[in-house]
């Protein structure tokens, strides 16, 4: 295994690996202390060699390492991508493409939600990893024999799993499922987090344009202040005191001092002033300006219907050996029971064929489930007697 620090060595290596039609690659980072992972290490392989890249090595120019990650004529193989590709692009601006991820794979042929890469490793290859150096601190120099030996291994096996996953989709005609969920995985959208958009990742239900407002202000200050700060955002303000904060809309430092999400004196901190600031921002904006707030759905039919649908969803993920959660997801259930062209993925493409059109026949009685031999199964009502 060769360990590169130098960006000539890295030039080299990278136009011997361009010459190849597959690579695996991985990344070590750190970010528990930052809001912008720090990379460290970067390995690569191909059919005829491994490298390990010392990021942090002085001097070291990554341009060739994203250049190659561009590059439409390899593509690149990664588990579970979506760390690795923000990385890349938060440091050079590019988007990894064209990509394979075997952790999305692996849902499309039914080794479950989000399978780990060790654990694909042991089912496919037989071969159980090495977990030692898994939360070891790969910014400290030097690195030793064993952090290589476990950062090559990560792509040398790799290049089995990619091999073994294709060749099944391949014979399961499942290739192009796959290919769709590459392209959202490359969408730079997926990785814009502008603070504007912050408000989008969190998890908090607002039933109140208000609310809403205050959430997407706040949202944005705190998104600002963790990238400003390159500080994780539970550092500046967990999700719950901004869900908190959204709901209660403090417009002085008093009422922000009575939420009990806060810890205590926050108030009086240099950020109390600015989120007081924020939520009078979003109790001023105007609502038509917001986005549309999803009706509640907690109508106790609306509720049974989601219930059925996860009977029908679990079914089909055993009947076609597909993860669930590669299907749908609850949110895309409700949406369905609430709206039958509601625009989540379960309703369109491969989706819809598997699941979505059974969802909707469900949903509107012509589709029923059924005990038969202690198993369910389903009933077309247009043919039951």
């Amino acid at each position: 295994m060769d360990l590169i620090t130098t960006t000539s060595d890295l030039a080299a290596a990278c136009d011997r690996l361009s010459k190849h039609p597959v690579i695996t690659v991985d990344t070590e980072f750190l970010r528990e202390t930052t809001y912008y992972p720090l990379l460290c290490v970067v390995q690569m392989a191909s059919a005829d060699e491994a490298v390990v890249v010392d990021t942090l090595a002085e001097g070291i120019d990554l341009k060739p390492f994203f250049a190659l990650m561009g590059n439409e004529a390899v593509l690149k193989v990664f588990h579970a991508a979506r760390q690795d590709i923000e990385i890349v692009w938060h440091q050079s601006g590019t988007i990894p493409h064209p990509i394979f991820d075997t952790q999305v794979a692996a849902m499309v042929l039914g080794y479950g939600d989000s399978i780990a890469y060790d654990a694909l490793v042991e089912r496919i290859t037989g071969h159980r990893p090495d977990k030692t150096h898994r939360f070891t601190d790969w910014s400290r120099r030097p690195l030793s024999s064993e952090q290589m030996h476990y950062a090559v291994s990560d792509v040398t096996h790799l290049r089995d799993v990619f091999a073994a996953l294709d060749a099944d989709l391949k014979k399961r005609g499942r290739s192009e499922w796959v290919s769709e969920e590459m392209e959202v995985l490359t969408s730079p959208r997926t990785y814009d987090f502008h603070p504007e958009r912050a408000w989008e990742r969190l998890k908090t239900r607002v039933r109140k344009p208000k609310e809403l407002a205050v959430l997407m202000e706040v949202a944005a200050w705190r998104e600002q202040e963790a990238q400003t700060r390159d500080v994780p955002r539970s550092r500046v303000l967990k999700d719950d005191a901004v869900g908190d904060i959204a709901t209660h809309a403090p417009t002085s430092l008093e009422r922000l001092a009575s939420l009990r999400s806060l810890p205590k004196g926050f108030d009086r901190s240099k950020w109390g002033a600015d989120i007081v600031a924020a939520v009078q921002r979003g109790v001023a904006r105007d609502p038509a300006t917001l986005p549309k707030l999803e009706k509640p759905r907690g109508n106790s039919n609306g509720a049974a219907t989601v219930e059925l649908l996860k009977v029908l969803l679990r079914m089909t993920s055993e009947r076609h050996a597909v993860a669930s959660k590669v299907i749908a997801t609850v949110d895309d259930l409700e949406a369905i029971a609430a709206d039958d062209k509601a625009d989540v993925a379960a309703l369109h493409g491969w989706r819809r064929e598997l699941f979505g059109e059974a969802a909707l026949n469900l949903k509107h009685g012509r589709l029923a489930l059924a005990i038969e031999k202690g198993r369910v199964v389903r009933v077309d009502r247009d043919k039951a007697v």
